[in-house]
């Protein structure tokens, strides 16, 4: 004789009938976090959005995109998941200020301060005197400790030099230019803008053509985009004024250097660092 099959139908709260589309005896997968989804909306953090990549998320983040693989343990760069929150600031740094577009103003993170409570320390008693009616030594005024000076605000300031010789095409513009668009001949070179390292030579950016990344210091980016040639290796330092590239119009609608600065990950108008020519 055969045995009809037995269905299992699952176990749902109150005994009521499973949700509508669901298949009786399936029982649906807990969802599991993204990684590093308990930091999310923490400074120092940054959340995945639709079409990033970690090229675009070190750029914006004025940080070198192995850099922020290694802090993340990413086995492979190109595989990250929307919403994944991802370390953008070396373990144990502080993050950068926020300076707030329309008003100017600086907000620093707050960030967990350990205070460890002072022990007061014993004073002494004067030396007892032979007379009695004599008064005891009157302790001499304590002085204030001098208050450690505080950082320099410019002490990761630079002079830029501009990176091309080609006239202006393009000012800053926030909404619709992050940088300058200087003009030129294909060929052209392209000028290191400070001394640096590169942090990404490549074409992997949508929207810049062949792309080189210089990380000044733990401040200033900048970016040389549309090139023809690119003559520097990532993780290559080089000098202020050593060419890096040859200009061209890969991803552009014209032979022109884009040029980006970048600090804090932030573009900033390029004529407040440039020096005169």
């Amino acid at each position: 004789m055969t045995k009809a099959p037995v269905e299992d139908r699952g176990t749902y709260a109150n005994n009521t009938l499973p949700p509508s589309g669901a298949q009786p005896g399936v029982v649906a997968a807990p969802v599991k976090p993204l990684p590093g989804a308990e930091n999310a909306g923490k400074p120092g953090y940054y959340t995945v959005k639709p079409g990033d990549t970690l090229i675009r998320i070190g750029l914006e983040n004025g940080q070198a995109w192995k850099d922020i693989a290694r802090w993340n343990n990413l086995e492979n760069a190109n595989l990250i998941e929307v919403g994944q929150v991802l370390r953008v600031i070396a373990p144990g740094a502080t993050p950068p200020p926020v300076i707030a577009a329309d008003t100017g103003v600086v907000t620093r993170p707050v960030t967990s301060t350990t205070i460890t409570p002072s022990t007061p320390t014993a004073t002494p008693l004067p030396p007892a005197s032979g007379a009695s009616g004599a008064k005891p030594a009157t302790p001499a005024p304590a002085v204030a400790a001098a208050p450690a000076p505080a950082p320099s605000a410019g002490e990761d300031e630079l002079n830029f030099i501009w990176p091309a010789s080609g006239s202006l095409l393009a000012g800053f513009d926030e909404a619709r230019n992050k940088g300058y668009d200087i003009s030129g001949k294909a060929g052209d070179a392209v000028l290191a803008a400070a001394d640096g390292r590169v942090v990404y030579s490549g074409a992997g950016l949508r929207g810049y053509g062949n792309l080189v990344i210089l990380k000044h210091n733990n401040t200033f980016l900048t970016a040389y985009a549309h090139n023809q040639t690119l003559l520097v290796k990532e993780d290559q330092s080089v000098r202020k004024g050593q060419k890096i590239a040859e200009m061209g119009s890969t991803d552009a609608d014209r032979v022109k250097l884009h040029f980006e600065i970048r600090r804090n990950g932030k573009p900033v108008d390029p004529a407040r660092y440039l020096s005169a020519r």
